[in-house]
């Protein structure tokens, strides 16, 4: 059978059918001419479904929105028949390209399915880059509320890098100003 039509058949792209056939996940063979024969029996050889439901919250201070955000996410599964493998929670800016829960899902081969409430719980920018990991990985992304206005997007967006900015400027102020009580404090006792 030709990997067109064992895509077709497979409910997946054509592009994630090759890149699984080069990745040796789909056994058959290459003719001269180019199109890729399936050697296999008909049925694909595809991961067992693995549903990841992925919350995340700017700051531990929206704790009541992370479990909020989570059961939404949960009810959202549910109703769509899905069995839910893993539940993960995560404390970080969306701007935050260091984020270890998020790095794990990604990196986790077993994963078909990876369930966010918006795309801006996912990053805030370079979703199409994650998008396309997703489909090279075989992992389909689910965003239960995309943006419908492209406008309202990049306003929103903008909106959020200039919040995090200031968060981060204010953070840091912060910080410095309780290193600076707490040196002092420590030098009044050594007094």
């Amino acid at each position: 059978m030709k990997l067109s039509q064992f895509a077709k058949k497979n409910s997946i792209k054509y592009q994630a059918a090759y890149k699984m056939y080069k990745a040796g996940l789909i056994k058959g063979y290459q003719l001269p001419t180019g199109t890729v024969v399936i050697t296999e029996n008909e049925s694909c050889t595809t991961k067992e479904e693995y549903t990841v439901l992925y919350a995340r919250v700017s700051s531990s201070e929206n704790k009541i929105n992370l479990e909020s955000q989570a059961e939404r996410l949960k009810q959202f599964a549910i109703a769509n028949g899905w069995v839910i493998n893993e539940i993960v929670k995560e404390c970080a800016s969306g701007l935050n390209d260091h984020r270890p829960k998020l790095e794990k899902i990604l990196r986790d081969k077993k994963v078909t399915r990876l369930v966010v409430e918006h795309s801006d719980r996912l990053t805030r920018f370079g979703l199409n880059y994650l998008k396309i990991l997703c489909d090279i990985l075989g992992c389909k992304l689910v965003i239960i509320n995309e943006a419908e206005d492209e406008k309202t997007d990049l306003i929103q967006d903008f909106i959020s890098v200039i919040t995090s900015f200031c968060a981060r400027i204010y953070g840091q102020r912060r910080c410095k100003r309780k290193t600076e009580k707490l040196i002092e404090e420590l030098n009044k006792k050594d007094d």
